[in-house]
């Protein structure tokens, strides 16, 4: 099937990207600053998972910024679509196979830890991915990546270290921190979030885990990147909503188009 989606890519477009991204809820303003060479909505790929939440347009944007050359997923897939983890790794190894090499990953979540307000940005340092399906369960595929992918680097190091000097000079605050995917749609009660704090997670969201698991094991470099949209269930009276969280992609916008901006030229 990712031979397939290759082919029908390269049909339509030659171009070969370095980087990857990754646009989460309300984050789509990047696109702005893009020299777009060619976009392909994923409804016109054939056995390519569709995008169905609110504010994820659904297609991949290729372009230039910053002397890279950049493939832009417009919105991902999720587990509570009602796709298999294996679907929602599918434009993750498609980008990869097309030949990007670093992997930046976005996404809005709940902070759990009491040290993140909503509209902080928060360096994803590790992850919790155990409450969700993994990508790679069932028959490997060997050409992508090893059986048992080590996960101890999972969002590169180097890369972190790069990405605070960045926010420094750009005088972005950027916190750190664990990230937990759960399977949603649903927002967590209260006695979930406490369990989650419990285990050691800062933020938590619908997203990102499985893809950084399935990016890892085909060969990526992985940055992470959350936008701590609002403040979890239980540590405020308000209560959750899908508005909210993409009104704050849209209030913290220009930062994070700024330090992905700074990212895309020190890579």
């Amino acid at each position: 099937m990712l031979k397939d989606i290759i082919s029908q890519i390269r049909s339509k477009t030659d171009f070969i990207p370095e980087i990857a991204i990754v646009l989460g809820s309300g984050l789509g303003g990047l696109l702005k600053d893009i020299n777009i060479v060619c976009e392909i909505p994923y409804d016109e790929l054939e056995g390519m998972p569709v995008s169905t939440a609110p504010a994820h347009e659904g297609k991949f944007v290729f372009g230039e910024a910053g002397g890279k050359r950049l493939v832009i997923m417009c919105g991902r897939v999720h587990l509570y679509e009602g796709y298999s983890a294996r679907q929602v790794a599918t434009p993750i190894r498609v980008m990869r196979l097309l030949g990007a090499k670093t992997l930046i990953l976005t996404n809005a979540s709940g902070g759990i830890n009491k040290g993140l307000n909503a509209g902080d940005l928060m360096l994803i340092s590790d992850q919790i991915s155990s409450f969700v399906e993994s990508p790679l369960r069932g028959k490997n595929t060997d050409a992508l990546g090893v059986r048992f992918p080590d996960m101890s680097n999972a969002y590169d190091r180097d890369l972190r270290k790069e990405v605070v000097k960045i926010a420094d000079e750009l005088g972005i605050e950027l916190k750190s921190g664990v990230y937990c995917q759960l399977w949603g749609p649903q927002f967590e009660t209260p006695a979930e979030i406490k369990m989650l704090s419990s285990l050691g997670a800062d933020a938590v969201g619908m997203s990102t885990a499985v893809e950084t698991v399935a990016a890892v094991h085909c060969g990526f470099k992985v940055i992470g990147i959350s936008l701590i949209a609002n403040l979890a269930c239980g540590l405020t009276d308000s209560p959750l909503s899908s508005e909210e969280i993409n009104e704050a992609g849209k209030d913290a916008g220009p930062k994070i188009e700024s330090l992905i901006k700074g990212i895309i030229k020190s890579i």
